[in-house]
């Protein structure tokens, strides 16, 4: 799996004009499922985020999670995460997962991230044109990739 978290101030995301996810205050996470994902890898990458200490304490210092300071969530899934570029202009997204392997995955992740946050994880609908916005806060954006755990 492989994410682009942004910190946020505020994220929405449309739907064929409707509005179907907003957050104040905490992450927009960019989810791409490759085929070689499993489990264990929303498992890990649930943990990892919910304890990702990317907004700042009382000295400014970026020293707390999203736990820590009750912060919402908007997961919303994108396989252009893993396309390909080495030939050609057009991109290949062969290393993405299919839906009948990506779908249940993308559930299982969002489950783990609200159960470790202790509210509802919001979201976009998986394979849906959507609309999404955001005010990024600070600029701060993390990318995290389940094969080199980083």
């Amino acid at each position: 799996m492989r994410v682009i978290i942004q910190r946020v101030r505020e994220a929405t995301v449309v739907v064929e004009d409707e509005k179907v996810a907003n957050i104040q205050q905490g992450l927009l996470v960019l989810l791409g499922i490759e085929i070689e994902d499993s489990k264990e890898d929303a498992n890990w990458l649930a943990k990892k985020i919910s304890a990702l200490r990317i907004f700042s304490d009382e000295e400014g210092v970026m020293n707390k999670s999203i736990t820590e300071i009750g912060g919402e969530v908007i997961v919303v899934s994108q396989f252009t995460l893993y396309a390909k570029t080495k030939k050609g202009n057009r991109p290949s997204y062969i290393k993405a997962s299919r839906p009948e392997q990506a779908i249940p995955l993308y559930g299982l992740f969002k489950e783990e991230l609200s159960q470790l946050l202790g509210k509802k994880v919001q979201s976009g609908f998986f394979g849906a044109n959507m609309q999404v916005s955001l005010i990024n806060d600070g600029p701060v954006t993390i990318i995290i990739d389940t094969k080199n755990k980083e």
